[in-house]
């Protein structure tokens, strides 16, 4: 596949305007959960154009932006402009450059299947303080929800670049496994966003595993997609169902 730091370079605009946020009930469960504060510093690896860095920040937190690929390094930095507490970081999750125990919590959305994960295990020790947290979130789509949305996923299984093998460290990643010997635990929130077409196609084109314009399959793939636009719309809309999965644990030596 291609190199996990380069493959949203040319999606940032779709990224920035079509991919959803993350769900704010994500804060009062992290709050009773893993006593989150306003005053929590937060790491969050592999950040991007800022979707979850902005849920902490207008929670009051600090937070340390960690992201390598320059295009959406800066698209969050501009989009995160206004907030004080806010500090984009040219750097990985392999090697944050943070200092020893300077966070109470490292965060990553929608990145932790690109990460080195042994690696990834040591750096986020090194970085966490003392009962520091970690906090692994994915919004996914769920093909299930309704005929539109097993559509989409048929789309993206036939057309898709390399779907297959993205869609596979997403399902089989063992994310349990990171944090043995210790446990984490799993909360999930269930949501959708409504398009209109050009909502729908740039959600699809924010994907990293989607053909680029040059690639012969882009044109049919796109046909298709307003077919089943055409399909399922209801007063020029569709619903785009999603679930989002957060593990949260703390890293104990191996």
């Amino acid at each position: 596949m291609l190199d996990p730091t380069r493959r949203f370079s040319n999606r940032v605009e779709n990224y920035l305007k079509y991919r959803p946020r993350y769900p704010p009930a994500i804060i009062p469960l992290l709050e009773s959960e893993c006593g989150l504060t306003s005053e929590s510093v937060i790491a969050e690896p592999g950040s991007g154009t800022g979707l979850l860095t902005e849920l902490f920040l207008k929670n009051g937190n600090r937070v340390f932006g960690v992201e390598p690929n320059a295009e959406m390094r800066t698209a969050g930095e501009r989009v995160l402009a206004n907030y004080s507490k806010f500090a984009g970081v040219n750097a990985t999750a392999e090697a944050t450059t943070l200092p020893d125990q300077s966070v109470d919590f490292v965060v990553a959305g929608q990145s932790f299947h690109w990460f080195d994960r042994e690696k990834t295990r040591a750096e986020f020790s090194r970085i966490l303080k003392p009962a520091g947290w970690v906090v692994l979130i994915w919004n996914g789509f769920l093909a299930e929800a309704s005929p539109l949305m097993a559509a989409y996923q048929d789309l993206v299984l036939r057309h898709g670049t390399d779907y297959h093998e993205v869609r596979r460290e997403l399902e089989h990643g063992d994310i349990k496994s990171f944090f043995a010997p210790g446990i984490c635990k799993v909360g999930h929130f269930n949501f959708q966003q409504i398009f209109d077409y050009a909502g729908l196609e740039g959600r699809l084109l924010s994907s990293s595993f989607v053909p680029d314009p040059n690639h012969p399959n882009y044109e049919p793939m796109l046909r298709e997609l307003q077919e089943i636009f055409a399909a399922h719309q209801q007063d020029g809309k569709v619903a785009f169902a999603y679930e989002t999965e957060m593990y949260y644990g703390q890293l104990e030596a191996r």
